[in-house]
């Protein structure tokens, strides 16, 4: 029986990507080495690291004044970098709250500088993005952060902030290569890269190279930006592994025509999951309608009391990883770039059987 995996991450992989690493697990082209086994400081793995770079400055179309790290320690750990490599002598960030990473951001960056929340969708148990004219920053930060995907609430902008002069930085862990983005509308651009991007381990950073020179004197060297860079992240050893496979992953995403084909399907897959939810009262939805996530689709049975009958449906119908985070309960597809949308229909079929038998 197929499986189809919808965990909100470590998430689903392509299954070309896994065929290749595996056949290449024992002996990387000819080397009679692992991948695991290489020094990061070798031709072998130094040229795997440098086409990874260039397969993904050519996906995202990332201008030469782009820095590109590969980094460890995910968006929780940038959560702290970030200030700790922006304020300067600054004091004050401005954060956009719309849901719990957000909040995990804010968390974290008030241990180094105040931190002033310019808007919020907390007044609506944070189901929507609040629109750029009801935004109030600060007088003079020193960079504005938003999360442009919350995979626990399932809401996801659809239009990029205006912030003028102030670097704008954005987590995108759970939606970076799933749609087509400006990346010069940025300062900073991080995620971790087990959603669209590979296995957990690896974090990817992309800040403009005007900002490298804003790190607090206690910044570590493994989390300075400008120090990774210089050293093509390699200040320590890097996940080799995990960028390898991210390579292949960007390989792939070449393969299937780039961002702007790869978005095209995840529409497609979007689209048919949500025109579904909007047709019954069985389930509801939990984002505004135009702020729903692509990535994440979240929502709920109308008797809570069927939840767990539903999920060990799915899960013996070959649908896992369907319950929602446990801080908000309920349940959510994600349907990430490696989602085939048969996983989708599948999943679909499914929910109106359920329906019909329990409705």
């Amino acid at each position: 029986m197929r499986v189809f995996n919808f965990s909100a991450g470590p998430a689903v992989l392509p299954e070309p990507v896994l065929e290749r690493a595996a056949a290449e697990m024992l002996d990387w082209h000819g080397t009679g080495m692992s991948v695991m086994e290489m020094s990061h400081r070798g031709k072998e793995f130094i040229s795997i690291a440098d086409k990874a770079e260039a397969d993904l400055r050519t996906l995202l179309a990332i201008p030469a004044d782009y820095e590109v790290l590969f980094l460890q320690g995910g968006a929780i750990a940038e959560n702290a970098i970030v200030p700790m490599n922006l304020l300067g002598a600054k004091k004050i960030a401005d954060y956009v709250n719309t849901g719990e990473w957000s909040k995990k951001s804010i968390k974290e960056a008030k241990k180094y500088c105040s931190v002033h929340v310019a808007a919020s969708s907390e007044d609506e148990n944070f189901t929507y993005v609040p629109p750029q004219s009801s935004w109030k920053l600060s007088a003079d930060p020193a960079y504005v952060h938003v999360c442009t995907n919350e995979t626990i609430g399932g809401v996801e902008y659809q239009w990029t902030p205006e912030t003028g002069a102030i670097p704008l930085v954005a987590d995108m862990s759970s939606h970076i290569l799933s749609r087509v983005f400006d990346v010069t509308k940025y300062g900073v651009v991080y995620g971790g890269a087990q959603k669209n991007a590979g296995p957990a381990g690896l974090t990817l950073v992309i800040v403009r190279s005007d900002l490298l020179d804003r790190a607090l004197p206690i910044t570590p060297s493994a989390f300075h930006w400008k120090e990774q860079a210089a050293a093509d992240s390699m200040v320590n050893t890097p996940p080799t592994y995990a960028i390898y496979i991210a390579g292949l992953v960007f390989d792939w995403l070449l393969a299937q025509g780039g961002i702007a084909a790869i978005e095209r399907k995840n529409i497609a897959k979007a689209s048919l999951l949500y025109d579904y939810l909007d047709t019954t009262r069985f389930y509801t939805t939990t984002a505004r309608k135009a702020d729903r996530s692509r990535m994440n689709v979240c929502f709920r049975l109308h008797d809570e009391s069927l939840d767990e009958g539903f999920l060990k449906g799915a899960k013996a119908a070959g649908m896992d990883q369907l319950k929602g985070h446990r801080a908000v309960g309920g349940m959510r597809a994600s349907i990430y770039n490696a989602m085939p949308i048969e996983g989708v229909r599948a999943l679909i079929d499914y929910m109106k059987a359920f329906e019909q038998s329990h409705g």
